[in-house]
């Protein structure tokens, strides 16, 4: 059997040591360095490593280290790092006009019957259309991959109103109250709901194990419900959580109380929230002695976020936190949903847990110009 032998030179020595060393290379390449320095005559001279001893530290066959060594003698350094280039040539079967085409048939609405586009459906698809005579499901993903295309994927959102002057007021309204610095004479909260179905598990889980994921079953049974009303303070990162067995207006009257006892030394309220009829001014009317309401009312500013713009809610967001934090496992009991969002709630406090808003009245007008009636398109 031929032995083939490795001395390098000291600048490829040194270039093989910062590959290994430094830089985002491949595995494969820092792999056939080491094995390039470790079988380096020059390096060690008369004692050289042999193939056993390199393949025992780098946990590899000595045919890799023999074949890695070839190519260094007879192709040189760069062939034995990289690997040979593949010899065969293979015919483009898209043109950028077949990739139009594509791309316009996947961003139409699929045929009858089928909903989203896959794969296989748009190949057969452009066969049928004319556009190319066969082409297979693969090549249809690169294509769409290269042009950041995925069909099947549709994401969820609140689209504002094409030009609507009232929710443009109602927008602008909200951004110039979180442009306001803090002050405890005169907090800003914000503040919004969600309900909770309590479902308890009816058979008993299997827990996770190593290689195994926890599996529950899919039978589940109604035990009420629970309502989570959410009050966040933004810039001083606090949030206070309730959970109620009904969002009823006697719950929300009893929350803006409360509110107001927590904030006894502020002469004034701001208080972002939604448009949901039950939670307004009447509601304190409803609840309580018109003389203690209306106390309760004038401590208040009610800031109301637009019809189709909840998302400038920053309790809303706060609210999906509680939901991926705790709120995963199912829960049967208000007691138990309350426990969980209550200690949720100490740990973000205890962290000082804010948010980074970055939308502003200025950015609004030039990325979001759809509501705007008076900015052309």
């Amino acid at each position: 059997m031929r032995k083939f032998k490795v001395t390098l030179e000291q600048q490829e020595r040194d270039s093989l040591v910062a590959i290994t060393q430094k830089g985002n290379h491949p595995s494969r390449k820092v792999l056939h360095a080491l094995i390039l320095l470790h079988c380096d005559q020059g390096r060690f001279q008369d004692r050289c490593l042999r193939n056993e001893d390199v393949a025992a530290v780098l946990k590899i066959s000595r045919r890799k280290i023999d074949g890695v060594k070839k190519r260094f003698v007879e192709e040189g350094l760069d062939v034995a790092l990289q690997g040979r280039k593949g010899q065969r040539v293979y015919e483009k079967k898209t043109a950028g006009d077949f990739e139009a085409h594509l791309v316009a048939l996947s961003c139409r609405r699929p045929p009858e019957g089928f909903s989203p586009w896959s794969l296989r459906r748009l190949a057969d698809r452009v066969v049928a259309l004319n556009y190319i005579d066969s082409i297979s499901y693969q090549t249809v993903r690169r294509v769409l991959k290269k042009n950041e295309i995925k069909p099947w994927k549709k994401k969820g959102w609140v689209i504002p109103p094409e030009q609507n002057a009232d929710f443009v007021a109602a927008l602008e309204k909200v951004l110039d109250v979180y442009k306001r610095p803090y002050n405890k004479d005169s907090p800003v909260l914000c503040r919004d709901e969600s309900p909770r179905q309590l479902i308890p598990q009816t058979r008993t889980a299997i827990p996770a194990a190593a290689g195994r994921p926890a599996c529950y079953d899919s039978e589940y049974e109604r035990c009420g419900r629970g309502d989570i009303f959410m009050l966040r303070e933004p810039l001083a990162g606090r949030r206070m959580v309730r959970v109620t067995e009904h969002g009823r207006k006697s719950d929300w009257a009893s929350l803006i109380q409360e509110i107001a006892q927590r904030h006894e030394e502020a002469a004034k309220i701001t208080l972002l929230r939604d448009n949901l009829d039950t939670h307004g001014p009447g509601s304190l009317y409803e609840t309580f002695a018109p003389r203690e309401a209306k106390a309760l009312w004038d401590r208040f500013e009610f800031v109301y976020t637009p019809q189709h713009g909840r998302w400038l809610n920053m309790a809303e967001i706060e609210l999906n936190v509680l939901a991926g934090q705790c709120l995963q496992e199912r829960i049967d009991n208000r007691d138990e949903l309350a426990s969980q969002v209550a200690h949720c709630q100490a740990h973000r406090n205890n962290r000082n847990s804010t948010i980074q808003w970055q939308f502003t009245t200025e950015k609004t007008r030039t990325k979001l110009r759809r509501p705007y009636p008076t900015i052309e398109m």
